[in-house]
């Protein structure tokens, strides 16, 4: 039992296995929804409007629990930073998805865990052992069958969309060593996400100058696909990971990484019918199996 009463499982249990099965299809079927909301939408633009409307989802959320969030608590600073990654993230993500396909696109931001275990090795103190950094071996393997598949390019342009997803992966990173090098691991994981959300769609506001008109088509789908990244994706699927955070091992719950890269190649091939090519599926194996060992909890010595 936890000081709040909450019970914690020891396991994973069937039923969050199968909700973690649910989590990550869903944020498989995200790349899928941000390429389809570019068609009615401008990326900056997409980025801001789910942000905020997914910010409110959020804040009520939180009123709702009672989950405190303008105490003084010394995370202004560090949720600011945590924020403005968050939105660079993003909006490299949305428009690299205008050049390069979901498939590529989802690889290549799921480096992120990899970029993670760099730098909690350098900044954090986190000394990488050899099967970590077989792990990342492995998937940095991937990484470069990605980059050198010309098969599955859906046009000449898709190595710019290549690129900024992966350097999408790599402020996701960043925002992930924000976060654990700075006090806000110690407030609630609603507020830390109330940050980014808030701070990216402020962020994007500026930008918004630069970038092209707000809406391209307005079609429905487009509509459509941007409300399920707000509400679904954003407003329940990560509540839902907070819920299963505090109720279950953590190290059992990130063992489901692998599934994400997964579902999003595959929905990027089954929605959208992009090309596949088995540098593209070598590819997924290999980032696959990086996630699998890197995840891997350690053996305790007797």
């Amino acid at each position: 039992m936890t000081s709040l009463g909450i019970e914690r499982r020891q396991s994973i249990d069937i039923a969050a296995a199968a909700i973690m099965l649910g989590l990550t299809f869903s944020w498989g079927l995200n790349g899928v929804a941000a390429k389809l909301t570019n068609t009615g939408y401008d990326p900056v633009f997409a980025v801001l409007a789910r942000s905020a409307l997914a910010s409110v989802l959020i804040f009520f959320w939180c009123r709702l629990r009672g989950i405190p969030l303008f105490e003084r608590d010394g995370t202004l600073v560090a949720g600011i930073v945590a924020g403005v990654l968050f939105g660079a993230e993003f909006a490299l993500m949305f428009i690299g998805l205008d050049f390069t396909s979901v498939a590529r696109g989802t690889l290549l931001i799921n480096t992120m865990p990899f970029w993670v275990l760099i730098g909690g090795h350098f900044l954090l103190g986190e000394h990488m052992s050899a099967r970590k950094f077989a792990g990342l071996a492995f998937a940095f393997v991937g990484v470069a069958l990605v980059f050198s598949d010309k098969l599955s390019l859906p046009t000449p342009d898709a190595i710019v969309g290549d690129v900024l997803n992966f350097l999408a992966g790599i402020l996701w990173a960043a925002t992930t060593l924000v976060i654990r090098r700075s006090r806000l691991q110690f407030v609630s994981a609603e507020k830390v996400l109330l940050y980014q959300l808030v701070v990216s769609a402020i962020v994007m506001v500026p930008l918004l100058a630069l970038a092209g008109p707000p809406v391209r088509d307005g079609n429905w789908l487009a509509t459509g696909a941007m409300l399920f990244q707000a509400f679904y994706v954003v407003g329940f699927t990560y509540v839902v990971w907070f819920w299963l955070m505090g109720r279950y091992p953590a190290s059992g719950l990130t063992s489901f990484a692998f599934l994400s890269p997964v579902f999003g190649v595959l929905c990027g091939a089954l929605l959208l019918d992009e090309p596949l090519s088995w540098r593209i599926f070598a590819a997924l194996l290999m980032v696959v199996v990086g996630l699998i060992i890197v995840n891997r909890p350690a053996r305790q010595k007797a």
